[in-house]
């Protein structure tokens, strides 16, 4: 990819990131988190409001995030890759994916996880150990289930007799696991197992996700693992094994899953580019089909609102639960109407939110 093209579309995904986060109605699960959570993202969010009381307001600091992982990415993939092109490249893959223009859009733990997963990642490869141990001691307070990233680390540092890394990821595993901070483990099988590997296509969109899998599978077969292998190899199996017995939560996984987009754009440009440039046609083929498709996902998320009601579908459109309840309050205050009784409580803390109460607060 070309610099020029590059930066242009780091111009329009800022832009309309910006838009999305400011037109886009709070949604069901940030509604529950800013008034039910005592966590690092409901603080951040009220933060946000006191700044600005907006929907930017809101989201202002996963946006921040969202950015800084943006550009912490394109960091490690320049020690990554020899050519500026494929850097270029394989950030403009990592912006596009859904799960990065969600997580920038919206107020989210994994958004807030990830810079600092890229920044130990990008640390390690610069060998300053020093700061190290302070990104992990923020991992452990700001993330549930680092205890996967610690793991991932510990393996790592096992495997290439690094010492003092394995000493203290050792000492971050058993401090989880002794104050039992961490993913509940439990249950029976259930089949969430292949819900799980909807959510990652979700995440990706579906062919990325499709060759990602595969990339990381060849790794494990004949390629160099490095530390970004390792962690998101290790997120992605805990994720798939958890699945089988429990409904899991993607952004457990997420953020140390979707930072190895590096390597699956390695093992593509292995197998394309020690063959003759007359037999490299189906990969290449094969590559702008993936990325069409990944487009299209970008394209869809940022058009939703546009298809959301120009669809006359808005009973089976995927964001129903956004802006249902604001048009409800919007058509409520319009009457003059100051309170509502709804029937469930899924949209309790969206009216809430929009200053719309409960009529009967029993």
């Amino acid at each position: 990819m070309k610099k020029h093209y590059f930066w242009a579309s780091v111009f329009f995904y800022a832009v309309a990131v910006f838009y999305l986060a400011a037109t886009t109605p709070i949604s069901p699960h940030e509604a529950k988190t800013l008034y039910l959570n005592d966590t690092i993202v409901s603080l951040l969010m009220r933060w946000g409001q006191g700044i600005s009381d907006t929907f930017l307001g809101l989201r202002l600091f996963f946006l921040f995030a969202g950015f800084l992982s943006i550009a912490l990415f394109y960091q490690m993939s320049k020690k990554a890759f020899s050519k500026p092109e494929d850097t270029y490249f394989v950030t403009f893959i990592f912006m596009l994916l859904p799960g990065i223009l969600t997580g920038t859009t919206l107020a989210n733990i994994a958004i807030i996880v990830l810079p600092v997963v890229l920044l130990f990642v990008l640390m390690h490869e610069k060998g300053y150990f020093w700061i190290l141990l302070p990104l992990m001691l923020i991992l452990f307070f700001i993330h549930e289930a680092s205890i996967i990233f610690f793991i991932a680390v510990l393996l790592y540092a096992i495997a290439y007799n690094e010492k003092r890394l394995a000493i203290v990821s050792s000492a971050f595993v058993l401090v989880c696991i002794y104050l039992a901070k961490g993913i509940v483990i439990g249950g029976r099988p259930s089949g969430h197992f292949l819900e799980i590997f909807g959510l990652y296509a979700t995440l990706f969109s579906p062919f990325v996700f499709l060759y990602f899998f595969y990339a990381l599978y060849r790794i494990l077969l004949k390629g160099k693992k490095t530390l970004l292998w390792y962690i998101s190899f290790t997120a992605l199996v805990f994720s798939l094994l958890l699945s089988i017995r429990q409904k899991i939560h993607i952004t457990d996984f997420a953020p140390y899953v979707m930072i190895a987009v590096p390597l699956m754009v390695s093992v593509l440009n292995q197998s394309m580019r020690v063959r003759l440039p007359q037999f490299q046609k189906p990969y290449k083929r094969g590559a702008h089909f993936v990325i069409f498709t990944l487009i299209l996902s970008a394209m869809v998320i940022l058009t939703h609102k546009i298809s959301y009601y120009q669809s006359g579908m808005h009973e089976r459109h995927f964001a129903k639960r956004i802006y249902a309840p604001y048009d409800k309050v919007q058509e409520l205050k319009a009457e003059g109407i100051e309170c509502y009784d709804m029937q469930g409580r899924s949209e309790w803390y969206q009216f809430q939110y929009y200053n719309m109460p409960l009529c009967n607060k029993q």
